[in-house]
């Protein structure tokens, strides 16, 4: 009896040349994988990364680049092009990995929604902070009743942004004109992760701009969320802020216990009314870091997220799973804050937060 051969490695393009050299670093030691087209509109950067990787073509457009036969396609381009670029490889055949957020504007979601439907392909939210290795075991904690039902929860994004918002020759960047809580998905994904369900309703604040007056820059945003579990969730994300280093926090609440991950410490703070002899808190080793993960795994640049998001995904990919973190989930971690900043426009008035599952 003949094995079947395996399956041929699938061809992997990636746009956008900054934030997609993380992904790309980790995509190289995948052997379901080969690196066959780059993309970026920075002809110095895009030659350069081709030719350190071996990456046979290189293009400036997009369209073209698409046109390369590919199996799946890395969106890693700026954020307001993320829904644009992904309709566009999904209707041309290819799996998506788009970077977040899913849609820079209420009303990409119902185009996004269709091609990901029509398509042959799988689309992912490239959401790492999903698959940091405490967020998977809280997820497993909460899933088997350590902490009871969820009653609460809150995660900060802090993150000084302000050498981002020009170019080198002074022009702004899209961060320039980004209100920080539509980039809320680092912090509202891995909740919504670990307590499930989704944002039913909004609330936004923000400070002005206080920081970045000339470009007139929101310093920082808070979002007040509601979930159809009945669970508040408070979003902070601030990209215009006097303060180093940058750090992601998290916290929820339950009726029989909490977990949290402080500012600066990677470590897990637990409480458990299961653990009768405990009178305080509790310090667990669970960190970012997959233990035993090989040594490419950090290549990301945040921790071994990336090493288990796009193995996730290609997994799903070659088992013929559903996505790790499909359109329906991608809204549900983007929409809020695009909803959150609305409600700041209408002086924190309630923001119902559409869902596009029917």
């Amino acid at each position: 009896m003949t094995s079947s051969p395996s399956p041929r490695p699938l061809r992997v393009g990636i746009a956008g040349l900054r934030r997609g050299a993380a992904l790309l670093r980790v995509l190289a030691h995948e052997p379901r994988a080969t690196l066959a087209a780059v993309c970026d509109t920075d002809a110095n950067r895009l030659q350069a990364v081709a030719r350190e990787h071996r990456i046979p073509a290189a293009f400036s457009d997009y369209r073209k680049f698409l046109s390369a036969g590919l199996d799946l396609v890395v969106v890693a381009t700026p954020m307001p092009c993320h829904a644009a670029h992904s309709i566009a490889a999904l209707e041309a055949g290819a799996h998506v990995l788009c970077e977040v957020p899913a849609v820079a504007q209420l009303a990409e979601a119902e185009s996004l929604v269709r091609a990901a439907e029509a398509a042959p392909g799988l689309y992912m939210l490239a959401e790492n902070c999903c698959y940091w290795a405490f967020v998977e075991s809280w997820h497993t904690l909460v899933a088997g009743g350590r902490l009871g039902e969820p009653t609460y929860a809150e995660a900060e994004y802090v993150h000084d942004c302000r050498g981002m918002l020009r170019e080198p020759d002074g022009a702004p960047t899209w961060r320039a004109a980004l209100p920080p809580i539509v980039y809320c998905t680092h912090s509202l994904g891995p909740i919504l992760k670990v307590i499930g369900g989704r944002c039913v309703t909004a609330v936004g604040m923000n400070s002005g701009s206080r920081l970045s007056p000339e470009l007139g820059t929101l310093d920082l945003g808070v979002g007040l969320f509601q979930t159809d579990r009945g669970v508040p969730i408070r979003i902070l994300c601030a990209f215009g802020v006097a303060r180093q280093p940058a750090f992601h926090a998290y916290t929820v609440y339950g009726t029989r216990g909490c977990l949290e991950r402080p500012r600066q410490k990677d470590e897990t703070i637990a409480y458990f009314d299961d653990v009768p002899e405990l009178t305080g808190m509790m310090t667990l080793p669970l960190g970012i870091q997959h233990r035993n993960a090989p040594r490419h795994a950090l290549a990301g640049g945040h921790g071994t997220a990336e090493y288990a998001m796009i193995r996730s995904f290609l997994d799903a990919i070659s088992e013929g799973l559903p996505s790790p973190i499909d359109v329906y989930a991608a809204l549900d971690m983007s929409l809020p804050g695009l909803c959150a900043h609305e409600s700041a426009l209408q002086h924190s008035a309630p923001v119902p937060v559409p869902d596009f599952r029917s």
